[in-house]
């Protein structure tokens, strides 16, 4: 395969840089323009084997620019059904390298693309990263199932969101109030009964009741 190398935009990557708080040096590539640029390399990485598409994730992700790290995810994501569940496990460690929302609700689509793949074999990603020590990890847990709808096990969403109901991160409890707002789309009393009889952040509360019909 051929390098994919993204010629820098300085206006726009100081802009894209600024909104991500300056915490990663960027390329200045829009979304779509990117996606343009990767088409071909997403094709043919379906034809990689397992070991040379792992190290040309990590090659990818080692990179600099914040686009990368994009097309690192995305190259695995394009790949995600052939996975075993050993080598989908794989990428849980990128999970906490570079690390900020962008990054971690990438990688959460990819491990729940596998889950619903591969669905009598979902609570096993939601074990690999409920209760783990890293936050980011557990942002996962809670939000594993978003694309899930009436397929939810709702015993699992109630479990992560018990386990961190009083984290003080930002991005746990807007990760609760998230996957509860998503799911009362599929079934708003059982939201709405969970959020009565749960204490939760004021957050949390204010996410997961912004769908729910009003008393």
């Amino acid at each position: 395969m051929n390098e994919v190398i993204f010629e820098r935009n300085e206006d726009k990557a100081v802009s894209m840089a600024a909104y991500m708080k300056n915490l990663f040096p960027f390329a200045g590539i829009p979304a779509p323009e990117r996606i343009q640029l990767t088409k071909l390399a997403l094709r043919e990485s379906k034809q990689l084997p397992f070991d040379e598409l792992a190290a040309l994730v990590r090659f990818y992700y080692d990179k600099p620019e914040r686009e990368y790290q994009y097309l690192a995810i995305d190259l695995i994501t394009a790949n995600v059904k052939r996975l075993t569940f050993d080598q989908l496990l794989h990428f849980k460690p990128f999970v906490i390298e570079k690390a900020w929302w962008d990054s971690v609700d990438a990688w959460r689509k990819f491990f729940g693309l596998w889950g619903a793949a591969n669905f009598t074999e979902m609570p096993q990603v939601f074990a690999a990263f409920f209760g783990e020590a890293d936050f980011w990890h557990r942002r996962i847990a809670i939000n594993l199932q978003l694309m899930y709808k009436e397929n939810t096990d709702t015993g699992l969403l109630k479990k992560a969101i018990i386990y961190d109901k009083t984290t003080k991160e930002f991005f746990i409890q807007k990760a609760i109030g998230w996957s509860l707002r998503q799911y009362s789309k599929s079934d708003p009393a059982w939201v709405r009964a969970f959020i009565e009889t749960t204490e939760l952040s004021s957050l949390a509360v204010r996410e997961g009741s912004k769908y729910l019909p009003r008393n």
